[in-house]
């Protein structure tokens, strides 16, 4: 069992940056695969960015070059910097991950990215 927190969402101008953590307890060990998703208002939830337990990275293509996905062990904690922020970034993004043999999948609560123009 996983439990997933995130924070540090906010309303930021088009250009700026936040930071987005995600807190996990729980069966941290277990976890194989963490990423962020996000989903803006009438469209599907679409992912982010992921990170494995070996610590590769992928991103889809409408934020690579702007978005870093990290992670502290130590803390237990996924972090989401977002630079060069866009309007089109305007969503609830979600913490999630994958833990288990069974790869289950366990979903934060969201925390709420907004982008004025």
């Amino acid at each position: 069992q996983v439990q997933l927190v995130e924070s540090g969402g906010g309303l930021v101008q088009a250009g700026g940056s936040l930071r987005l953590s995600c807190a996990a307890s729980g069966s941290i060990s277990s976890i194989t695969v963490m990423g962020w998703h996000r989903q803006a208002p009438g469209k599907q939830r679409e992912l982010v960015a992921v990170i494995t337990r070996g610590g590769s990275t992928n991103y889809t293509d409408s934020v690579k070059g702007r978005f870093t996905i990290s992670r502290d062990n130590a803390k237990s904690t996924m972090y989401l910097q977002m630079n060069s922020l866009k309007p089109e970034d305007t969503a609830v993004y979600y913490c999630n991950a994958l833990a288990g043999i069974l790869a289950k999948t366990y979903w934060g609560q969201g925390t709420q990215v907004t982008v004025s123009s």
